[in-house]
């Protein structure tokens, strides 16, 4: 085992947490693995068991460990969602952008081959607010681009989709600083809407697509301006 660095006196449960995470992503530890006891670590660290029994309480709330009764603790995952979630809110505009329409494209395709009659209620209604709402509603857009991953029927895709359309939002007004990001285009996720109540997969990939071609490519301007 890699040889672990003694903790300092201040915030010594979120120094033991940080060190842990970096043990976890550098390979030190594989999914399966249980990992050394409290005391060993306790040792390897040069702090109280107390403290380390906390650190491994905060990793197993994040996902990254399990305990077993009786069996020690395991690692349960070396994909940290904090070093994901730091990635994306430090990533540039653009390469968020292209994420996004990687994902939405998909998204789009899956739900025409799987959309089902209450998938498309909702598209429909998802579709009306944003008219009335206006064009620049951002908590209407994200309905219904929301209503398009749902029609995907693929919990893990909701749930990445959920987690990321947040970051996007942040990535994209801190970008833009006092720009407009231009009018959501309603037409075009007509266009998409009827893609998906006919079935046509390549058809709601496009449309898809369309529907983020003029933000990429505003952000694509911007960054060529900046440099």
């Amino acid at each position: 085992m890699a040889a672990l660095k003694a903790a300092g006196r201040v915030s010594l449960v979120d120094s033991v947490v940080e060190q842990l995470r970096a043990q976890l992503a550098g390979g030190e530890w594989s999914v399966g693995d249980r990992i050394p006891t409290e005391h060993e670590l306790a040792e390897l660290l040069g702090v109280g068991r107390n403290t380390v029994r906390e650190a491994v309480r905060v990793l197993v709330h994040a996902g990254l460990l399990e305990s077993r009764q009786g069996n020690g603790t395991f690692v349960r995952s070396t994909a940290d969602p904090a070093a994901v979630l730091h990635g994306v809110r430090h990533a540039g505009a653009r390469d968020v952008l292209e994420l996004r329409a990687a994902l939405e494209a998909e998204a789009a395709r899956l739900a025409a081959v799987r959309r089902d009659t209450h998938d498309l209620l909702r598209l429909r209604a998802a579709l009306a607010t944003l008219r009335e709402e206006g064009d620049r509603d951002a908590d209407a857009d994200l309905a219904f681009h929301l209503a398009v991953v749902e029609a995907t029927h693929n919990a893990a895709f909701r749930e990445v989709y959920r987690f990321f359309s947040a970051q996007v939002h942040e990535v994209l007004v801190e970008a833009l600083g006092d720009r407009a990001m231009p009018p959501v285009d309603i037409d075009a996720h007509e266009t998409l809407v009827a893609a998906i109540e006919a079935g046509d997969a390549e058809a709601a990939e496009a449309g898809a697509r369309e529907l983020l071609r003029v933000p990429m490519e505003t952000i694509a301007a911007l960054v060529e301006g900046s440099r």
